[in-house]
């Protein structure tokens, strides 16, 4: 059973940086980017191929958020750039069944889920 854990979420003011890791316990071939804000529904923000290619979903991330990942060691990242008070969300990565390699942005195509992590951005 894949396991994936979250990490470097944490308080960050507005305009600053953040970087999110996700941790695979084994090698992944599509990984997702999914963020849910408190009353709101699970929402897509990006996909990145195992070969590291990535889209960005969400418009209102787009050339600020990008995706990235380090196969050798099974290590997704988030890099949030110029984070905005409407970014405040728990984010999670998730990883689409078996060797799956179409991207997705719908959280009923992933399978695995890591526990997620809190960002808060503050004004």
């Amino acid at each position: 059973q894949l396991q994936l854990v979250e990490s470097g979420g944490g308080l960050v003011q507005a305009g600053g940086s953040l970087r999110l890791s996700c941790a695979a316990s084994g090698s992944t071939f599509v990984i997702g980017w999914f963020r849910q804000a408190p009353g709101k529904e699970r929402e897509g923000i990006a996909c990145i191929f195992k070969e590291g290619g990535s889209v960005i979903y969400a418009d209102s991330v787009k050339g600020r958020f990008t995706a990235s990942r380090d196969n050798a060691k099974n290590l997704v990242y988030l890099q949030m750039s110029s984070p905005k008070p409407e970014d405040t969300a728990v984010y999670y990565c998730a990883a689409r069944p078996g060797r799956v390699t179409v991207c997705g942005s719908s959280p009923r195509q992933y399978n695995y889920w890591g526990q997620g992590t809190q960002v808060t951005v503050s004004s």
